[in-house]
């Protein structure tokens, strides 16, 4: 039975982050069988009509001014305003299309599908896209405070809605342990762990730019990029020079480009901002390197091994799941700049090595990330309404 899937999410259709990766890749896939995926968000209430667009101007406009002067009013604001519209457009739109699945991309999403939804015959499952709790995520943001009442509320909202879906999808196993730690009753609802995906891109056989690294990732404090400028500086010390390039754009863009001036390393770092075409981009590397902090399972780190590259990364939570320490990559100690170097050093003097772990990446890639294999289980779980009421009852 081919149920519609309907795509919610509070964050705009177009953007750069891994929940955008997420829906791209599961709409490209779906198109190459033959259908897709709608995508509702609250700026869809605004599509056609000058008026509406207008009444959402003072609604999303506020957090400009909340943001720097109030935190916590600012993610209440956030959500609370981006769930009400979203309501809205998915009533609007459930009233209509019959059975379906909604597949949301984060508790709020998900909460205004369980209001808006007609029936049973409507089914609503999520996407555990977040490190924890999004409330953890706010606070590393310095948003709210750990612990105090927006923080607690975030948690009540979340606990309320994974135990209300119809189905969870993890990204990760790392991300549901970390949910299954604050928040046991998730083991009420049905679930299934399906590794992020991307389609395959066309891997081209020219020469890779010696001594070239790359990076994916936004410039923000959990990404930990100082930590990488630290390396290079480090490296360079040793009489081995790399050239880094960083796709991404965030808050810590000044700061990174002043540590790099102050530890000597401005011309070997460039930071290249969004691009639309990394993924194709990602071949003319030699590696890729990626020191985020708290991760569930990382998009940019697939779409290279897709690429063929080497990756070198903490393992840091659900990376670990990703490849084999020596096989496909190496783990480097993201608290000792010392020892990382040394791993990274150790992969770049040796061609062979270079050769060989990027092999594996593509072939790990291939087994276990692309789309043409994992997208077809996630379908399956969405689509199936067998798979669901079977879990539910077990």
């Amino acid at each position: 039975m081919n149920t519609p899937v309907l795509v919610a999410s509070i964050a705009r259709e177009q953007g750069i982050t891994g929940v955008h990766t997420h829906v791209r890749q599961l709409r490209a896939y779906l198109r190459s069988v033959g259908a897709d995926a709608e995508v509702l968000t609250p700026h869809s209430w605004a599509e056609g009509s000058l008026v509406r667009r207008a009444l959402l101007l003072p609604l999303f406009g506020a957090r400009v001014v909340l943001e720097r002067v109030w935190g916590p009013a600012n993610v209440w604001w956030y959500r609370s305003g981006h769930e009400y519209v979203l309501r809205r457009v998915l009533r609007r739109r459930l009233a209509s299309v019959g059975a379906c699945t909604v597949y949301a991309q984060c508790p709020v999403s998900a909460r205004a599908a369980l209001a808006a939804r007609q029936g049973p015959h409507q089914r609503v499952v999520l996407a555990v896209h977040f490190r924890i709790s999004q409330s953890d995520e706010w606070a590393d943001k310095g948003q709210i405070a750990r612990g105090g009442p927006v923080y607690r509320w975030i948690r009540r909202i979340e606990r309320e809605v994974v135990t209300s879906v119809d189905g969870l999808v993890f990204v990760s196993s790392w991300g549901r342990a970390a949910l299954r730690e604050w928040c046991p009753e998730v083991d009420r609802t049905p679930a299934r762990v399906l590794h992020n995906f991307v389609r395959s891109p066309r891997v081209g056989d020219g020469p890779r730019r010696r001594g070239h690294l790359v990076s994916v990732g936004n410039l923000e404090g959990v990404k930990n990029h100082r930590f990488l400028v630290q390396v290079l500086a480090q490296a360079r010390d040793q009489g081995h020079r790399y050239v880094l390039d960083v796709f991404g754009e965030g808050v810590e863009h000044d700061r990174l480009v002043a540590l790099c001036e102050e530890l000597g390393v401005g011309d070997q770092v460039r930071f290249l901002g969004f691009q639309p075409d990394v993924q194709q981009r990602l071949g003319e590397y030699e590696a890729y390197v990626h020191a985020s902090v708290s991760e569930s399972l990382p998009l940019a780190v697939i779409e290279a091994m897709a690429a063929g590259l080497p990756v070198v990364c903490a393992e840091a939570g659900g990376i670990g799941e990703l490849y084999d320490d020596g096989v496909e990559g190496f783990f480097w100690p993201v608290d000792d700049v010392a020892r990382a170097t040394r791993v990274l050093v150790s992969l770049m003097s040796e061609p062979e090595l270079l050769l060989r772990t990027g092999r594996a990446a593509r072939a790990r890639f291939e087994r276990d990330y692309d789309a043409e294999v994992v997208a077809p289980r996630l379908l399956s779980f969405l689509r199936d309404a067998e798979v669901v009421r079977t879990a539910r009852t077990a």
